[in-house]
């Protein structure tokens, strides 16, 4: 595993993608409704993608056809947008990147069309409630492995598992950078908490 240290200056450049990502998955979760096409949301991603002046992380990426990642319902990640009609109570995960000055944004968010049940709006708050627990336990002195523990002790703590399949990832000037965060401890995959990589204070850079 080689992890890249950022510096100072390259966060804050990163910061800067990493805004125009959640402004325009901000746009995206104010736009979505019933009847729509999902190849619709591609395009209000392409077009404020020009208006910020940055431009696609996925379009191309192993030749991903479009800007925009649309998964409905039970679909799980990395849906192509397309002709599909989304409906009320459907869920829709939202997954986005954007380059900036040389740097990568890449964030996901899941939103319901119009009115949804009480079990998807649960799974949608868990899933948010992990994300945070996750964040929390990424503190100085902390080991990956902890965050690792905390989102999985968190999701299950509610009653759901979590995907194996895929994991998070490390950023910076490539989309995909080491180190691979599992959201779950079990190996050959996951880490046990008080394993992997450390987190080191900034002043330590």
């Amino acid at each position: 595993m080689s992890i890249i240290i950022k510096t100072p200056e390259e966060i804050a450049a990163m910061r800067q993608a990493g805004r125009i990502v959640a402004i325009i998955l901000e746009t995206l979760s104010q736009q979505i409704k019933a009847g729509m096409e999902t190849r619709e949301l591609d395009t209000i991603a392409a077009r404020e993608l020009k208006r910020l002046g940055a431009k696609p992380s996925f379009k191309g990426y192993h030749g991903f056809p479009a800007n925009l990642c649309v998964s409905v319902n039970d679909e799980i990640v990395h849906g192509i947008p397309g002709k599909r009609v989304l409906r009320e109570g459907d869920i829709v995960s939202l997954d986005f990147g954007a380059v900036f000055q040389g740097f990568q944004g890449d964030a996901a968010i899941t939103v319901g069309v119009g009115k949804i049940s009480k079990k998807a709006k649960d799974l949608i708050d868990t899933t948010k409630g992990a994300l945070g627990a996750g964040i929390k336990a990424a503190y100085s002195g902390a080991r990956l492995g902890d965050i690792c523990a905390a989102i999985q002790n968190y999701a299950e703590s509610k009653g759901y598992k979590v995907v194996r399949e895929y994991t998070g990832h490390g950023i910076g000037r490539e989309m995909h950078e080491e180190p691979q965060i599992p959201n779950f401890t079990e190996p050959p995959y996951g880490l046990m908490p008080g394993t992997g990589p450390w987190f080191l204070p900034l002043n330590l850079w």
